[in-house]
């Protein structure tokens, strides 16, 4: 992907952006008919949602179902609805990466995670929505989260 940016002395100059595509999934299970958000912390201590790549030739629903269940342990998920999809522009190693999220509402009745420790999810934490809130460290995945909640039925799963 390319995109304009002056350059000094205004002139335009080509960017060159990588696009990397992931999935993920905003779960959610209810507790005394309130629902409960499932969260992770990765490595660098930041908390959001599960995610990863989607392969080639995989769809969007099926990567966020597979990095969810990869990612926290997880034995079943009923997918509900798609979110809207967040973009983001970061440098790795150099490049510059235009990277788009397809998120995905999801529910489980099982409590019980297990984070995935060799891709450096250190931990899995069930939240109310006003302590994930707080707790999420990108207002990107914040407006993810409120987006869930509206989405959310809370008659029994």
């Amino acid at each position: 992907m390319t995109g304009r940016k002056r350059a000094a002395g205004g002139k335009s100059a080509t960017t060159r952006f990588r696009r990397e595509t992931s999935a993920g999934g905003v779960v959610f299970r209810l507790v005394g008919g309130e629902p409960r958000f499932l969260l992770i912390c990765d490595a660098h201590g930041n908390w959001g949602f599960p995610k990863g790549h989607v392969e080639k030739g995989e769809l969007p629903e099926a990567a966020a179902v597979r990095e969810v269940m990869e990612e926290t342990g997880l034995p079943a998920l009923t997918l509900i609805e798609r979110i809207a999809p967040i973009d983001w522009v970061f440098r790795w190693q150099g490049a510059l990466i235009r990277k788009r999220c397809h998120f995905f509402l999801m529910a489980t009745e099982v409590e019980r995670t297990s984070p995935q420790t060799d891709e450096g999810i250190t931990a899995c934490e069930w939240a109310t929505e006003s302590e994930a809130l707080r707790r999420i460290t990108h207002a990107n995945a914040r407006g993810v989260l409120q987006q869930a909640r509206g989405m959310v039925d809370t008659r029994a799963i």
